[in-house]
């Protein structure tokens, strides 16, 4: 599935396997299936084509006809997979060898005349509404497509300027904000941290489209290029090229000498060679704005390669994070992650804009103006977008528009020619996507606004809805959908708000990208959003794929809310308002098609139990998640739901057991429940062999038996009841079970329990295991599994563990693991003395806390990429003054890449000495590089039971 081709991607692998089998059709079918796939694969280029122009850069005609083949595409699957559930029951994946199965399995049905008649009338049906389509899109001439002109695509006045020129022409004193942000961060960033270095040093900028950084950077290579020898600021864009970039920054350094320079006739090799020859010995600041590509950025880097650089500068910026990372592959290079304003800095550029001053608002403007700020996030260019709308021609509008304006923010239809200029920005980042990301992304206009999302959901639904495609039968497709999500994030269109384990596990859209991707989805009819402020004619009637409800109002809710016709053909269905769901409920049976389900009661009060009848006739569903309901019981007839991929039920506490027809559903490879959850059914070991991931499921003997079968199991969280915990022989089965599963990748296991060392001697996990979470149970000491061979876990990336006692080797041995980002080691005693932390080179969270702690001393070199740090650690000041030589054996200064720091100290000091310990250990943070944040310092004396916390931010 893609927005680009439709269905076209699980279409046409459908299509030809059939012509491969043996299926004694008609020659005339054979024929009509074998032009029909050839007439396909002609149109998905053509689309693909298409889908990489912008949508207002494109003739309107080939608008019409790309949106018409969308369309026939789902029409075309729908009725494949249709005719092929008649069939058998199952319309397997396309690449998959079950859909070879199936086919041999129909050999005999095309000879039943009537079998042999439906497909051939489906198939000819099919090829007519294609040929029609495929004679426009000649008319058309849609292969001859190209961009439109910019004087084409929009008349002169509309045509908007660039931002980033007004950035970089902006006058100083209107730049609300940059002040505080140019002087406390990036100068001193920028500035020298030890005279003797002269190395070259580079600062990169980055953070999504509108968040000030060319505005920013411009300010403070203004402030600072005059302490340098010379200067040059290029901004380079999107489809940049090498040499332009290099002979605009010779331009820049020498206006002089190379503005009547001939370089255009110099190559590339040639400009590099000329660059570092004008640059050697000398003290240079170059800033190079707005990077999108990294190839270029290792290209243009070869320019400051030369010898002595006397401490020159080079500042990037960049909205993509893996590019800022690579610009700074150096120790003394940094990434500077660019912040939204702050809520005074906020209020103070809206109302400048605005009213003139900084101060400035009348009374009965000031809640609307509040909750406007809150969704412009602290985005500069969002703030003067809405700002500007407010107060265009010099007239502050009535209070009743700005109401208007608030409702509007975040629907997609915001207008106004400065937020057309966001919404440019913003959709530069858009078109950068590939096909499957823009897909993926623009799948989000679904979720309500200020909505925090799970991550796992969202990549699951997009498993379920077909966006999701893996190369073999056995890839991953939630890693595949991994890896499409983590590259969202490094592009900046989403913002994490959440980590948990080594991932993201929960995130926002900032209101003005949902608005963009809202806007972009209705243009091509991705998702219909029906949310209160649109009446029913917001609907097209004939072509509702996605719909998502939200927020409807009681005088919404009749009959027609939903056109029988849009009913027929919905594939995708996510409701966020309990009252459209008894509106939805009753019409159940009627979606045909419908792939993906999403019932979210937001904690319902009413009390109603959710009835789910007729759910089993949803035959050809691929996800269904329900929460937020009081009281919800799975019906029976759930097993009917052959199809059923994602089964989410995490949101319904209240759920005791599932109904036994689960074990029908042999092709679900997802299942979560919530904690409550008391039981499987019986043989769901037996009968759910395609299983992938099983989480937060109740623990007892016979379910600990059943996971030994589970071959294909990945990830596996189970909580143990107390009642459970006592039997040593349930320990047994289950460590048993564990070695049994070969594909196993992540364990969490939850519970009360006093030891487990039979796990920690007897679990040989494989080499795919990368989470193991055990919170709740404490090991005598480091597992054996661990010491025996580091270099066989060579993907765990996230530990956490406690154990009783541990002791210097084993930390070494931690300290070898190769990909641990992750860890959390918890204890109850240390042995007394120095404990040396080294290694952990690729750690950025790390705890190490015991009740009983000994001294800690993190070495030169260990945890290099640590962020955060939380220890425990036991200090004895010398002489017992409490001054600094008692917090630097810490070594605090050695962990580079510290931002935040948790710490319990445990001293001899006693209670009066306690405020100079602390001093001390905030004089150290002080002046280390990167002035980390003391979220907790807690010093705790041996001689009394006293506590002294403080909670103090840098």
């Amino acid at each position: 599935m893609d927005l680009a081709t439709g269905a076209m991607r699980s279409l046409l692998p459908k299509l030809l396997e059939l012509l491969k089998e043996e299926y004694n059709l008609q020659t005339g079918v054979r024929a009509d299936v074998e032009s029909l796939s050839k007439e396909l694969a002609s149109m998905q280029a053509a689309l693909h084509k298409v889908g990489q122009v912008q949508r207002d850069q494109l003739d309107e005609l080939v608008n019409i006809w790309a949106d018409e083949v969308r369309e026939l595409s789902y029409n075309m699957e729908d009725v494949v997979d249709t005719f092929l559930v008649h069939v058998d029951g199952s319309v397997p994946s396309a690449s998959s060898k079950s859909f070879k199965g199936l086919i041999k399995k129909m050999g005999n049905l095309f000879h039943k005349g009537k079998a042999r008649r439906e497909i051939a009338d489906a198939i000819k049906d099919i090829n007519k509404q294609v040929q029609e389509v495929a004679n426009r899109r000649a008319r058309y001439m849609v292969d001859n497509i190209v961009a439109k002109p910019a004087s084409e695509a929009k008349p002169t006045y509309e045509t908007t300027i660039d931002p980033r020129l007004r950035a970089l022409y902006a006058v100083a004193t209107d730049l609300v904000g940059i002040y505080g942000k140019r002087d406390q961060d990036l100068i001193k960033l920028l500035s020298d941290d030890d005279i003797s270095n002269k190395k070259l040093k580079i600062v990169s900028i980055v953070g999504f489209g509108g968040l000030g950084k060319t505005t920013l950077v411009k300010a403070v290579y203004q402030k600072m290029k005059g302490d340098f020898g010379c200067s040059a600021f290029v901004p380079i864009g999107r489809d940049a090229d090498a040499k332009k970039v290099f002979i605009e920054i010779l331009i820049d350094l020498d206006k002089e000498k190379y503005t009547n320079y001939t370089l255009t006739v110099l190559n590339e090799r040639q400009l590099i060679d000329e660059l570092v020859v004008f640059l050697e010995n000398k003290r240079y600041l170059i800033v190079i704005d707005d990077i999108w590509n990294e190839n270029l950025w290792e290209f243009i880097k070869l320019a400051f390669s030369g010898g002595d650089n006397l401490g020159s500068r080079v500042i990037t910026t960049t909205r993509i994070v893996s590019i800022s990372k690579a610009c700074c592959s150096y120790n003394d290079d940094l990434v500077y992650k660019m912040k939204p304003l702050s809520e005074e800095d906020s209020q103070a550029l809206f109302y400048k804009r605005i009213f003139s001053q900084e101060d400035r608002c009348p009374p009965e403007l000031e809640e609307v103006s509040r909750d406007i700020l809150k969704k412009c996030g602290g985005v500069p260019l969002a703030i003067i977008a809405i700002a500007s709308l407010l107060a265009s021609n010099k007239q502050i509008k009535q209070k009743e528009e700005w109401y208007v304006l608030l409702s509007s923010i975040g629907t997609g239809i915001t207008e106004g020619a400065t937020m057309k200029e966001m919404q440019m920005i913003l959709s530069v980042s858009y078109y950068d996507l590939p096909p499957h990301l823009k897909t993926c992304l623009l799948y989000l206009s679904a979720y309500p606004e200020d909505r925090e999302i799970l991550t796992g959901e969202l990549i699951w639904r997009w498993i379920g809805e077909g966006f999701i495609h893996g190369e073999t039968q056995d890839a991953n497709l939630f890693e595949i959908g991994q890896s499409y999500f983590n590259e969202l994030i490094n592009r900046g269109m989403i913002e994490p708000t959440y980590y948990r384990s080594c991932e993201v596990f929960s995130f926002r859209v900032h209101d003005m990208v949902l608005d963009m991707i809202r806007s972009l989805s209705n243009q091509t009819n991705f998702v219909t959003l029906l949310n209160g402020t649109n009446d029913i004619t917001y609907l097209r009637s004939n072509n509702v794929r996605r719909l998502s409800l939200q927020n409807i109002k009681e005088d919404q809710h009749h009959a027609q809310l939903l056109p029988v016709s849009s009913v027929t053909k919905m594939r995708s269905i996510t409701i966020c308002d309990t009252a459209c769901i008894n509106l939805i409920l009753p019409a159940l049976s009627s979606f045909r098609v419908l792939r993906v389900l999403n019932l979210i009661g937001f904690n319902d009060a009413s009390g109603e139990q959710l009835d789910l009848s007729g759910i089993g006739n949803l035959v050809h569903l691929r996800y269904l998640g329900i929460s937020g309901f009081p009281t919800c019981e799975l019906p029976s007839e759930v097993g009917n739901l052959q199809f059923l991929q994602v089964l989410n039920v995490n949101g319904l506490q209240e759920l005791a057991e599932l109904p036994p027809d689960i074990c029908k559903l042999r092709r679900l490879i997802c299942l979560l429940v919530h904690i409550n959850c008391i039981s499987l059914p019986d043989g769901f070991g037996y009968n759910l062999t395609s299983i992938e991931v099983l989480a937060r499921i109740s623990a007892s003997m016979d379910i600990a038996k059943e996971l030994h079968n589970l071959a294909r199991l990945r990830r596996l969280a189970i909580h143990w009841p107390e009642t459970v915990t006592a039997r040593m022989e349930s320990e047994e089965v289950f460590v048993d079970a564990l070695c049994n599963l070969d594909s196993i990748e992540s364990v969490r296991i939850t519970g009360s329990f006093e030891s487990m060392d039979l796990l920690g001697e007897c679990w040989a996990p494989t080499r795919h295991l990368q989470k193991f979470e055990f919170p709740g149970g404490r090991f005598s000491g480091l597992p054996t599994w661990i010491k025996r061979n580091t270099a066989h876990l060579s993907d765990l990336s996230y530990l956490h563990i406690e154990v009783k006692k541990l002791w210097q080797d084993e930390v070494q041995i931690l300290g070898r693991l190769p990909a641990l980002r992750r860890l959390y080691l918890h204890g109850a005693r240390q042995p007394p003395g120095l404990m040396l932390i080294d290694g952990f080179h690729c750690t950025i969270y790390f705890s190490f806390v015991f009740e009983s702690p000994g001294q800690l001393l993190f070495q030169r070199g260990a945890l290099p990429r640590a962020e955060e740090v939380i220890f425990s650690s036991h200090a004895t000041p010398k002489g017992g003054d409490g001054g600094d030589d008692n917090v630097d054996h810490f070594g605090l200064c050695n962990l580079m890449s510290l931002q935040k720091l948790d710490v319990t100290v445990h001293s001899a000091v006693r209670y009066r000495e306690r405020r100079e310990l602390q001093a001390a250990l905030t004089h150290v943070l002080h002046a280390h590089r990167n002035h980390p944040i003391i979220l907790y310092a807690r010093l705790i004396t041996e001689d009394s039971d006293d506590e002294d916390s403080c909670n103090e931010e840098e």
